[in-house]
C-alpha cells in the first residue's frame, strides 16, 4: 500500500521544496555488483556561490572507496542538487547494482519560524524517501541509507507488495534509527487502525488488536475491554447515546502502561467512533467512506502508548477510548433529545453528527479517577477545524502555554505541525446557552465551531488536548516526541494537589471530520 517509509507522512512528500527529479548516470565500467542491493547517500547543498557542496560521512566514505568516481560524475553531470532532487548513477563497484544521491540542502538550515518546523530535518526525511522511492525496482529487495544525520528509516513496499529492506549504510547512528524504526512502527499502527474498512475494524476488533500490540510491546501493560453493561454502571449516558443506534456493542477501552506505578500517570484520550454516518443527522454521501477513520484520535493515542512501553519510558500512560459506530435506526437518538453525563450534566442534542464530543465528555469525567498529570485529548473532531487549517497542522486547544510549548516543540523536530486556538470565555458561553439542558451540544450560531466544540468538552474536563489528522497516521509521532521530552523533564510534574495543577496541565487536539 505504502510506496515510502510511512515516518514520512503525505504532506511531507507533497510540500512543494520537495519535488524530485529524474537524473541517471551510468558510471565508468562494468559493476561487479550484487544485484539484489541499493544505495542512497545524501550531498548537501551550497552555503555560498563558490562553495563545493559536501558529501555526509557516509557518501564521503563510498566516494573514498570508488576513488573519488562519485565525485567526478556528479561534477560533470550537471549543476548541484538541490533539496529534494535526486540522481542515479549505475555501474560502480562496491556491491551494489544501483545508487542514488539525494539533495539535502543547506547544513546550516535550522528551525524555520514561517513553517514551524526544522527545515534540515525535513529536507532529510523527504530525500531520504526520494531516494528510497526512485532506488526501487522488483529486483533490488534491499536498500542501504545514508543516516544524513537523522537515521530514520524503517521497511518499505512496493506497489506491487515486493517488500524492501531498508538498513543504515555504514556504522553508527543504529540507536537513531532504531528510535526511527519505533516512531514509524507507531505511525504505521495508526495508519494500518484508520485504514481498515469500517466493517472490519469494528470496536471489539479494535480493542483485540490494540491489546496484542501492547501486550507484545511490554510485561508492564494492563488493557481492560469494558462492555455495554459496564459503561452503563459508569452512568455514561451521552457516550450510550451515540452508540445506541448501531447494532455493534460499544466497548470502553482503558490501556495502561505502568512505567511508574507510584506516582498519577499521563492520560492520553481518543474519539473511537468506527464509522460515523451522522445517525439521524445523516451526513451527504460523498466520501461518506471516509468516516471509517473517525476513530482517528483513538488510534493514534493507542500507537502511542505502545510505542511509549517499547521505549519503556520511566512514567506510567493511560489510554482511553470510547469506540462505538454512530449510525442511524429505530434506536438512535434524535435531534433535541436530552441525555445526562457521568458527571450529572444534561446535554441538548441538536445535532447527532456532532457526536464526538458527547462520547469524549463522559471519558473525560472519567478521566479525575485517576488523579492524571496531564490528560491529552486526540479526535477527529470538527469539519469546522479543516475550513479553519485544512490540512497544514491540527488544532490545539489547552489553558497551558507550559504544555503548548512542550507539544510545539514536539512537533517541529517530527515535521507533524500543530498550531494553537483561542479558548476564549465567549465559546463557553454559546454552550451553556441552551433551553432544555445545562449545555447544548453545539453552539448556537455556526461561527468558531472548532471552538465552541472545544468549550463544550472543557464542562467536562477542567481542559484538554486535541489532536488528529487524515489517514496519515498523524500526529502519533507528535505524541510520542512528547513522551521523550516528558522523560527529560517529568520533575515539573510532581505535585500533590492536583485538582488546582491540573487546570494549568491539559490540552486538546482537534481535527477535521465529525
Amino acid at each position: 500500500m505504502y510506496s515510502l517509509p510511512l515516518l514520512y507522512s503525505k504532506q511531507e512528500v507533497k510540500s512543494p521544496v520537495r519535488h524530485l527529479s529524474g537524473k541517471h548516470f551510468w558510471g565508468p565500467g562494468p559493476a561487479a555488483a550484487d544485484k539484489t542491493r541499493g544505495l542512497v547517500l545524501g550531498i548537501s547543498g551550497k552555503e555560498k556561490e563558490d562553495d563545493v557542496p559536501q558529501f555526509t560521512s557516509a557518501g564521503e566514505n563510498f566516494n573514498k572507496l570508488v576513488s573519488g568516481k562519485l565525485r567526478e560524475i556528479l561534477n560533470i553531470s550537471g549543476p548541484p542538487l538541490k533539496a529534494g532532487k535526486t540522481q542515479t548513477v549505475y555501474g560502480l563497484p562496491e556491491g551494489f547494482s544501483s545508487m542514488v544521491v539525494v539533495g539535502l540542502g543547506k547544513k546550516t538550515a535550522g528551525v524555520d519560524d514561517q513553517e514551524n518546523w526544522h527545515e534540515a530535518k525535513e529536507n532529510i526525511r523527504a530525500a531520504v524517501a526520494a531516494g528510497c522511492r526512485q532506488v526501487q525496482d522488483p529486483e533490488i529487495p534491499s536498500v542501504e541509507v545514508d543516516p544524513c544525520g537523522d537515521a530514520h528509516c524503517d521497511d518499505l513496499k512496493q506497489k506491487k507488495k515486493l517488500a524492501v529492506s531498508v538498513t543504515l549504510h555504514g556504522s553508527g547512528y543504529q540507536e537513531a534509527r532504531q528510535r526511527g524504526v519505533l516512531f514509524a512502527s507507531g505511525q504505521n499502527l495508526a495508519c494500518h487502525l484508520v485504514e481498515t474498512p469500517a466493517n472490519e475494524m469494528m470496536p471489539t476488533r479494535f480493542s483485540g488488536i490494540t491489546e496484542k500490540n501492547l501486550k507484545s510491546a511490554s510485561s508492564k501493560t494492563d488493557v481492560h475491554i469494558r462492555p455495554k453493561p459496564w459503561i452503563e454502571e459508569q452512568e455514561m449516558g451521552s457516550f450510550l447515546s451515540v452508540a445506541k443506534g448501531s447494532e455493534e456493542p460499544p466497548v470502553f477501552l482503558e490501556i495502561h502502561y505502568k512505567g511508574n506505578a507510584s506516582e498519577p500517570p499521563l492520560v492520553f484520550v481518543g474519539k473511537g467512533i468506527t464509522f460515523d454516518s451522522g445517525g439521524i443527522s445523516l451526513k451527504a454521501a460523498a466520501n461518506m467512506d471516509l468516516m471509517r477513520a473517525d476513530m482517528g484520535g483513538a488510534a493514534t493515542i493507542c500507537s502511542a502508548i505502545v510505542s511509549a512501553a517499547k521505549l519503556d519510558l520511566p512514567f506510567s500512560v493511560l489510554g482511553l477510548a470510547p469506540l462505538c459506530e454512530n449510525m442511524p435506526s429505530g434506536k438512535a437518538s434524535k435531534p433535541g433529545d436530552v441525555v445526562r453525563a457521568k458527571n450529572g450534566k444534561t446535554i441538548q442534542v441538536d445535532n447527532t453528527d456532532a457526536e464526538g464530543r458527547l462520547i469524549l465528555a463522559d471519558v473525560l469525567c472519567y478521566t479525575h479517577t485517576f488523579n492524571p498529570k496531564v490528560v491529552i485529548s486526540a479526535a477527529t473532531l470538527t469539519g469546522a477545524m479543516d475550513v479553519a487549517l485544512g490540512s497544514g497542522a491540527p488544532g490545539v486547544f489547552t489553558s497551558s502555554s507550559w504544555l503548548w510549548n512542550e507539544l510545539f516543540a514536539a512537533s517541529m523536530e517530527t515535521g507533524d505541525r500543530v498550531w494553537r486556538m483561542p479558548v476564549f470565555e465567549p465559546y463557553t458561553t454559546e454552550t451553556v446557552r441552551c433551553r432544555l439542558a445545562d449545555v447544548n451540544s453545539i453552539g448556537k450560531y455556526r461561527s468558531a465551531a472548532a471552538c465552541t466544540a472545544a468549550a463544550f468538552r472543557k464542562e467536562f474536563v477542567t481542559m484538554v488536548p486535541h489532536l488528529c489528522k487524515g489517514m496519515a497516521g498523524r500526529p502519533a509521532r507528535t505524541l510520542i516526541a512528547f513522551l521523550l521530552r516528558f522523560r527529560q523533564d517529568s520533575t515539573q510534574f510532581r505535585c500533590s494537589k492536583m485538582p488546582s495543577f491540573f487546570l494549568k496541565r491539559a490540552v486538546e487536539l482537534q481535527n477535521t471530520f465529525e
